[in-house]
């Protein structure tokens, strides 16, 4: 659990616990796409600033000083003028980039199944929906 939990039992805990502490830390909307794209080998920020859609230069560093804390990207810094700096994965990174591009192939599989699912549970629950919005709707008296 992180810090600012207070841990109840020692015995017993939940074993999805450090799932759920790593998760936190390397599963965030932009940390995912970071990792995949320095796998495939050293890369610039200015490569994965045009490479992830929708990333602002100041959510990519903090992203990157993130991943880098975690032990899962090393940066390097070339004495050239001007700087080069470069991100690479280090062995733990690509062995959850293996994980992850698993993750990512159940995904593509299944977003349809998800999508066809959402509508499915949509339609069902409407009426539902419809009943719980009507009481707060003033009366017309």
């Amino acid at each position: 659990m992180s810090r600012s939990h207070i841990r109840v039992t020692e015995e017993g805990e939940n074993p999805a616990c450090p799932v759920s502490e790593v998760l936190d830390r390397v599963a965030g909307k932009w940390a995912i796409g970071i990792l995949v794209a320095a796998a495939k080998g050293p890369v610039r920020f200015t490569e994965l600033e045009r490479g992830i859609k929708g990333i602002s230069r100041r959510m990519l560093t903090l992203n990157l000083r993130r991943l880098e804390r975690e032990g899962l990207l090393v940066r390097t810094v070339y004495p050239t003028v001007p700087p080069k700096v470069e991100y690479a994965c280090t062995e733990m990174a690509l062995e959850l980039n293996e994980t992850l591009l698993s993750l990512v192939d159940w995904a593509k599989r299944h977003s349809g199944d998800i999508a066809r699912a959402h509508a499915v549970y949509d339609a069902e629950h409407a009426d539902a929906d419809a009943e719980r919005v009507r009481p707060l709707m003033p009366s017309k008296a």
